[in-house]
């Protein structure tokens, strides 16, 4: 055997085994991932579906309520005695000039 075919013999033994711990790294990563999942009361399975729907229910996602809502909604607060006249008045002040 040449100097050329001992070398590609290396080189392709060590990609074998460069590609074999990958795989044994990747294999080991899941399996305590899923044990982890499985410990804290998730299936690995439908974990991200579950994560999924959560973020999609929650209410950081949802459209915020527009202008004359939130108005309307202070305005509900002040007449049902929940909110003082001045807090009315500051609430409002807040809401019109924006985030």
């Amino acid at each position: 055997m040449n100097i050329l075919g001992a070398g590609f013999v290396i080189f392709f033994a060590l990609a074998v085994l460069f590609i074999i711990a990958v795989a044994v790294v990747m294999v080991v990563m899941i399996s305590r991932n899923a044990a982890k999942a499985r410990e804290l009361g998730h299936d690995p399975l439908t974990m991200q579906t579950e994560l999924a729907a959560r973020a999609m229910d929650s209410e950081l996602l949802a459209p915020r309520p527009s202008l004359e809502a939130r108005l309307a909604e202070l305005d509900d607060l002040h007449a049902r005695g929940v909110i003082t006249a001045d807090e009315h008045a500051k609430a409002r002040a807040e809401t019109l000039a924006g985030p």
